[in-house]
């Protein structure tokens, strides 16, 4: 009777552990050894956790990340999506124009080769309009998510495309996230994004164009401080800097910048 009591507590004991683990995979990948000191730094701005919550994330889902830069996000979506779901990587064409474009793929690439336990389930696929637009197989993606990168597509006349692509490669009933640098309601959009900053109208509009529809907004990456008038653009706040030591204090007090957080549905 002992036994059968000790087995039924272990066991219940391995069951409440089990999920408790469960429930904190994304704070774990969050806190993990794999992302830098400097990248973990930025969580007060970017709010990892809370925004891939209002994504509705889920460890056993499709994800494609676009255009992931140096990997800001990849570095918590490649843990936590390992084990059960799948993790699609839409990053730059070596055959890119630009070679800011060619040596930001190298780093990431060789980012990915030297912690293969992290990465190595990662599918790396290429968005670089017009002729690369197929960032997974059709239909398959439960979550397509981008982070600051519409003011890049509008400047060099790709942003319709992508969208495209990106509606193409959801699964009916697929979510849509977006995180971009927010320009004033009260001001023209810029067609061409030079400053950086997007209207979420014009956001709204893309998406709506493609075929999806607006679901929610969260104000999760919001900043009242960014006045967003400076000489050069977003980029004059951290953590670009674009002015060096020029009001560098000043900037760094603002903060990065105001971001709209905003998510669509592909119909079903």
């Amino acid at each position: 009777m002992k036994k059968i009591l000790l087995a039924l507590l272990l066991a219940g004991s391995f069951s409440l552990s089990h999920a408790a683990e469960k429930s904190n995979t994304l704070h774990q990948a969050i806190a993990g050894n794999q992302r830098s000191v400097e990248h973990k730094n930025r969580d007060k701005y970017r709010h990892p956790q809370q925004t891939l919550e209002f994504f509705d994330v889920k460890d056993n889902m499709t994800v494609v990340e676009v255009w992931p830069g140096e990997g800001w996000y990849t570095e918590i979506l490649a843990p936590y999506l390992r084990n059960r779901g799948k993790l699609y990587a839409a990053h730059f064409s070596t055959e890119a124009d630009e070679p800011y474009y060619r040596k930001n793929l190298h780093e990431f690439i060789e980012k990915t080769k030297k912690q293969p336990k992290v990465y190595d389930k990662v599918q790396l696929t290429v968005l670089q309009p017009p002729k690369f637009l197929q960032i997974a197989p059709d239909g398959s993606a439960d979550r397509v998510l981008t982070f600051r990168n519409v003011h890049n597509w509008m400047k060099n006349d790709q942003a319709a495309a992508v969208f495209n692509a990106m509606y193409k490669a959801l699964k009916p009933g697929g979510i849509l996230g977006v995180v971009e640098h927010r320009n004033s309601a009260l001001k023209p959009q810029d067609t061409k994004a030079e400053s950086g900053y997007v209207s979420e109208d014009y956001v709204i509009a893309l998406a709506r164009n493609a075929g999806f529809e607006f679901l929610d907004k969260s104000e999760i990456n919001a900043n009242s401080k960014d006045t967003k008038d400076y000489p050069e653009g977003v980029w004059t706040l951290p953590p670009a800097l674009k002015l060096k030591d020029k009001d560098r204090a000043k900037y760094l007090a603002i903060g990065e910048s105001d971001r709209m957080t905003i998510k669509f549905i592909k119909p079903r």
